[in-house]
């Protein structure tokens, strides 16, 4: 999106408390630091009037001079999508309004892009079209991680939205198959988590909570079904939004997520033979941009369904809300 002739536009009340610079990369995001500084300190840009920084906090129904911008770069035909793209893109759709696209992410394919990382859902997102059409991420789901991924289809949306999952106004319910059987059986587990180099990988480890990497870490769980002794059907919800946040809480409490070959050990290694990593965003609830409460749910994953027949797991076994019947909140702190 570009414009050749001075504008004015006004910051919508999601946007209140946005920095200047941010609200221009949102509407233009093919505007570059130097390009917007350039703006900024030339006085093209006004806030109520006024020359403004790019850290210049903005408040709701604040008029912003717009000035002329440069044309955003016209795509490559080696970066534009394919029609079969855009009809996978699209067929990837859960829920769609003016304002949110929930999206079931498949397993294997990465959030967003990186040296290595040409197809990605960020790319994707072109579909939906350029500058400010464009969908924005307002939260993340590792690589191999089935299920819910929200997005904003307006600034004005994604600010909402991310605003719920900072304010913890966001429930996300993820599936996944562990392990042995934990005991407790359900309760909240407390431990730091920090990232730390490993050989040629990097990991997610627990850390104390004095160590300057280390971030607190929070997730909620509950068994849903068990298969035996060997394996776990459980519940997880989130409270924290660390890297690898489950994958290395369940490994710490000696329960690692089958066919995961990151965090996995010698108890799960035989179990997840066969097996891609069992871990599914199962479920959002959060409230609208607009009006009233959003609730989105992802059919379970082939990979997952894979491991469900593998130890005879049923869809109907789960509550529709694991959570809700828990009579305490029993906390493992590591």
């Amino acid at each position: 999106m570009s414009t050749k002739e001075v504008r004015t536009l006004y910051v919508d009340a999601g946007e209140d408390g946005v920095r200047l610079d941010r609200w221009f990369k949102r509407r233009w995001p093919h505007l570059n630091h130097i390009q917007l500084n350039k703006l900024f300190r030339s006085g093209q840009v006004r806030v109520d009037g006024s020359r403004a920084k790019g850290d210049t906090k903005l408040a709701a129904g604040s008029q912003i001079r717009v000035p002329p911008l440069p044309d955003a770069p016209d795509p490559t035909d080696k970066n534009k999508l394919s029609p079969r793209d855009i009809a996978y893109a699209k067929s990837l759709v859960l829920y769609e309004d003016e304002e949110v696209l929930a999206l079931n992410k498949p397993a294997g394919l990465a959030v967003q892009g990186g040296t290595k990382t040409t197809k990605h859902v960020d790319k994707l997102l072109s579909a939906w079209g350029e500058g400010v059409d464009r969908p924005r991420l307002v939260h993340r789901l590792d690589r191999d991680t089935s299920g819910v991924l929200l997005l904003g289809k307006t600034p004005a949306a994604a600010a909402r939205l991310s605003g719920a999952f900072a304010k913890r106004k966001a429930q996300k319910t993820y599936w996944a198959i562990v392990a042995g059987n934990p005991h407790p059986t359900e309760g909240v587990m407390e431990l730091h988590l920090a990232k730390r180099g490993v050989g040629d990988r990097e990991l997610v480890v627990p850390a104390q909570p004095k160590d300057p990497d280390a971030q607190p870490a929070e997730t909620e769980f509950v068994t849903i079904s068990r298969a035996g002794p060997r394996v776990t059907w459980m519940a997880l919800r989130p409270h924290t939004g660390r890297t690898h946040q489950l994958r290395a809480h369940m490994k710490a409490m000696g329960h690692p997520i089958l066919g995961d070959p990151k965090y996995g050990d010698e108890k799960s290694a035989p179990l997840s033979e066969g097996l891609k990593l069992q871990l599914h965003a199962r479920s959002i609830l959060l409230p609208h941009p607009s009006a009233g409460m959003l609730h989105i749910e992802a059919p379970l994953s082939a990979e997952m369904k894979e491991g469900f027949r593998k130890f005879g797991f049923s869809e109907d076994e789960a509550d529709s809300e694991p959570f809700g019947h828990r009579s305490a909140k029993i906390r493992r702190k590591t």
